[in-house]
């Protein structure tokens, strides 16, 4: 009862509550629809703490945290402009920023960081700092939907904006600072798309561009158009396509394995919507010659997650995109088997494509089942991407009512 009011009444998403409570997003879930219990004192005591629900409330002693007080709002981040905007697009922004959720007083927080101290003149150590601290946020991301993070993320980049627009600084400072403003935009903007604000991530992956060019930064410049490409592609493939050949000759041949292999990736995945197998193959074979150039120098932050296993999973989705589900299956099966359901909203997205492949094959209860669990786990994710993804299948899975499997996650799904 307790998660299904902190989702209703205060707008706190399962996933932040999981991440919070240590408990799976699918199980907070379950929880809240009335099934199941928490029978274990520290498990209830551990979800007290983080819904700030007092101990008297709940046969508990009180709580430690009873005697702090509590600020009342979140970090300010200046309300004047920090640069000329785009038709009022930073104005749009800080707005969103300022918007504080109905659940601030409930409280399921976010990690708390503190304010890195500058004075009016700042030197190299301060972008050092902020690019660290932007990396440790990003962390988030592996376990948080967009519509938890992006206030967040956009928050960050406000205030870095202000650093360069107030303080002090040499040249090379500057350019430090323009990389992580561009940095940041992206992490902004990849929060706002995964949450459904397309708008606002094309605007921000066009900043992250612009600052990233100033900055002399070629393979952020280059990820810039590859976050373009992607939230391009669907709409225009030949868009699509341009853009993430352009973002791999942005980045050019000497930036680190990693980037090449992201970047390559979503080459991959531009053709692939397009429908050109040669070319995503061949892409895909580039993405992975570079992760076998890997000679275990560190990569930027913004590329290390991309892996062996990644670069299967992707391999899945185009194998899946293409209409090759004979292709796609067991690269999908292997990858995700070593997929910790901890990631729930990423998980939840690669098995609709392989719901989507077994569907293709003809394989109508394995699609039901894999939809299911693809369901379970996006249970509370403040992402709107899982459900959008899934539902053509479900769709597909309705002209096959009579089979029980169906019938039970087309209910699940409401469908």
């Amino acid at each position: 009862m307790v998660f299904r009011f902190a989702r209703s009444e205060a707008g706190i998403s399962y996933s932040k509550i999981a991440a919070e409570c240590d408990i799976k997003p699918e199980r907070v879930g379950t929880l809240a629809r009335g099934h199941g219990s928490v029978t274990t004192f520290e498990k209830i005591a551990k979800i007290a703490d983080a819904l700030r629900i007092p101990g008297d409330m709940l046969g508990l002693a009180p709580r430690a945290w009873e005697s702090i007080t509590q600020p009342d709002c979140p970090p300010v981040v200046s309300a004047h402009p920090l640069t000329k905007s785009r038709d009022g697009e930073e104005t749009v922004r800080r707005r969103e920023f300022f918007k504080v959720s109905a659940g601030a007083g409930l409280a399921v927080g976010l990690p708390e960081f503190s304010q890195i101290s500058t004075g009016r003149r700042i030197g190299r150590a301060v972008p050092d700092q902020l690019r660290k601290r932007t990396a440790r946020l990003r962390r988030l991301d592996d376990v948080l939907g967009g519509g938890d993070t992006y206030r967040v993320y956009l928050g960050e980049q406000l205030a870095t904006k202000r650093l360069i627009r107030d303080c002090g600084y040499n040249e090379e400072t500057g350019l430090a600072l323009l990389s992580v403003v561009a940095e940041q935009a992206q992490q902004a903007g990849w929060a706002a798309f995964d949450g459904g604000n397309h708008a606002d991530a094309r605007s921000l992956y066009e900043d992250s561009h612009q600052a990233a060019t100033q900055a002399g930064d070629a393979a952020l410049a280059g990820n810039a158009l590859a976050f373009l490409s992607y939230l391009k592609a669907s709409g225009d493939r030949h868009a699509g396509i341009e853009i993430a050949l352009a973002a791999c000759r942005t980045a050019g041949p000497d930036a680190p394995p990693g980037v090449r292999a992201l970047l390559h990736e979503r080459l991959a995945w531009a053709y692939a919507v397009a429908g050109q197998v040669g070319a995503t193959e061949k892409a895909l074979n580039e993405a992975e010659t570079a992760l076998n150039q890997h000679d275990g120098t560190p990569q930027p932050d913004w590329a290390s997650w991309v892996d062996r296993n990644e670069l299967q999973i992707m391999t899945g989705r185009c194998w899946t995109e293409l209409g090759r589900p004979l292709r796609a299956v067991p690269v999908l099966e292997n990858a995700l088997a070593q997929y910790e359901d901890t990631h729930a909203r990423d998980k939840s997205l690669y098995l609709s494509w392989l719901a989507d492949s077994y569907m293709s094959a003809g394989e109508v209860e394995q699609a039901a089942s894999t939809a299911r669990r693809s369901l379970e786990l996006s249970a509370g994710v403040a992402s709107v991407r899982p459900r959008q993804r899934i539902e053509p299948t479900l769709l597909q899975l309705s002209s096959h009512r009579e089979l029980p499997a169906v019938a039970e996650v087309l209910e699940m799904a409401q469908v």
